[in-house]
């Protein structure tokens, strides 16, 4: 096999990494605002929001409220009956269980160490959940408690895509990157979108249902550190490798601020990505309520290496 190297200059923008990292997402629906810290600070009981955040630490489950877009006046009532989601986006064990339940609590019945490790089975059981059948989800940061910008950005994005009749659009709560609003993350794969708009949330949903990465605005799959995010992305850009589910990151050696990074194709070839932590020029406010300036992280991608690997080719 032939081995070919690049660096960053030949692969666009660098990509920062998205701060959505988690191999598992769990979704519950939670009408009404939203705080700054939602799961405690919204009309969820925050004695369950607590016990969630702590079942959840460490498991790989990142736990996120989901509202449908439009008005939010405040019922004072929790809905009768609330939409739950849970999605892994590890390459090779990609599913999305849907399940509804008129009492929040049964979440704590939930195995959040195996649903982290991509078992579901606790999800089916405790919720009676099944696989979701329906079209790719979209979810969009609103959390304006969080930061301005997902409310000033993101509600406008959600509005128009749910008016426009995509379905399985959802409003979401803090995602990262506020810099990058609005921001959105789509399931089942988990790539996280910045600066969206409506014509490339569709055509991004269009990729989904095809089984296709769109690149445009994209940040990185959330089932990643962001020194693998900015790797994948490296060699679809480097390839050309648009399937969703091709590539994978299989190895992360080194330490802040450089990382080698090793990424697998189905098909047997292997890259390794070198990685490092850079700083954004010129000084900008970090997101829309931030009034002091400064460097903002991000990754750039110093070398892209196809390696030979013995049998293959």
């Amino acid at each position: 096999m032939s081995t070919c190297a690049t660096d960053s200059r030949t692969l666009g923008e660098p990509m920062p990494g998205t701060a959505a990292t988690a191999s598992t997402w769990l979704l519950l629906e939670q009408a009404g605002p939203w705080g700054a810290m939602a799961l405690t600070s919204s009309h969820l009981d925050p004695v369950l929001g607590r016990a969630l955040e702590a079942a959840a630490q460490d498991t790989g489950v990142r736990i996120a409220l989901i509202r449908r877009p439009g008005r939010h006046a405040d019922p004072g009532m929790p809905p009768p009956v609330r939409q739950v989601y849970a999605a892994h986006t590890t390459p090779g064990n990609v599913w999305v269980r849907a399940a509804t339940t008129t009492d929040p609590a049964r979440l704590l019945g939930l195995d959040f160490a195996a649903l982290g490790r991509g078992d579901h089975r606790s999800f089916d059981t405790a919720l009676r959940g099944g696989p979701h059948t329906g079209d790719p989800l979209a979810l969009v940061c609103t959390n304006g408690k969080r930061d301005r910008c997902c409310a000033l950005l993101g509600r406008p994005l959600a509005a128009e895509l749910a008016a426009s009749g995509v379905p399985g659009v959802w409003e979401v709560t803090h995602l990262g990157g506020h810099r990058f609003s609005p921001t959105v993350l789509v399931l089942p794969h988990g790539y996280v979108y910045g600066r969206a708009e409506a014509g490339t949330v569709k055509e991004v949903l269009h990729g989904v249902r095809e089984g296709r990465v769109v690149l445009d605005g994209c940040r990185g799959r959330s089932a990643w550190e962001r020194p693998g995010q900015a790797a994948e992305l490296a060699v679809r850009r480097a390839t050309g490798e648009d399937r969703a589910e091709a590539l994978d990151v299989v190895l992360t050696t080194g330490e802040a601020p450089r990382w080698e990074v090793t990424v697998a194709h189905a098909d047997g070839r292997h890259w390794r990505v070198v990685v490092a932590r850079g700083a954004s020029e010129p000084p900008r406010a970090e997101s829309c309520g931030a009034s002091v300036l400064g460097p903002p992280a991000r990754m750039d991608v110093v070398a892209v290496r196809e390696l030979v690997v013995a049998g293959v080719g």
